[in-house]
């Protein structure tokens, strides 16, 4: 089940107890409706999972069309996860708030690397750490 146009492609999945919506391209005035769309038809569901890896641009009608899915989601008793947002998203979630209203799980090349071990000349090599663990500049 999905939509496409010239600049919006949203796929949604549903399984026993996870919608997983995925969004592609831009959303904005011009593609919110079908943004909107998607995540109001979702079936009730525990976990709505919104995967925005391929996301380039969330405006102001987005944001407004994200907060509202979120709103309903949970007066279902569900919860929306924003999944693998991009790095302009992100910034978009950051400085609008968004990101201390739903959970964001972080993009997956992110939680490897920091799953990989540090090389011990790189942990020689740092400075030691101020008082309280944090190294200060000078």
């Amino acid at each position: 089940m999905g939509e496409r146009s010239d600049r919006i492609d949203v796929q949604v999945s549903v399984g026993d107890t996870v919608v997983q919506v995925r969004v592609a391209g831009e959303v904005d005035i011009a593609t919110v409706a079908v943004f909107r769309s998607a995540l109001w038809s979702a079936p009730a569901r525990p976990v709505v999972q919104l995967e925005l890896s391929g996301l380039r641009l969330l405006s102001a009608a987005g944001v407004r069309a994200l907060l509202a899915a979120h709103l309903r989601v949970r007066a279902r008793g569900g919860e929306l996860v924003v999944v693998d947002p991009t790095p302009v998203v992100a910034r978009v979630l950051r400085a609008t708030g968004l990101h201390r209203v739903m959970p964001i799980l972080e993009p997956a090349r992110v939680v490897e690397a920091a799953r990989r071990p540090v090389p011990v000349d790189l942990v020689e090599a740092s400075p030691p750490a101020a008082a309280g663990g944090l190294a200060l500049a000078a």
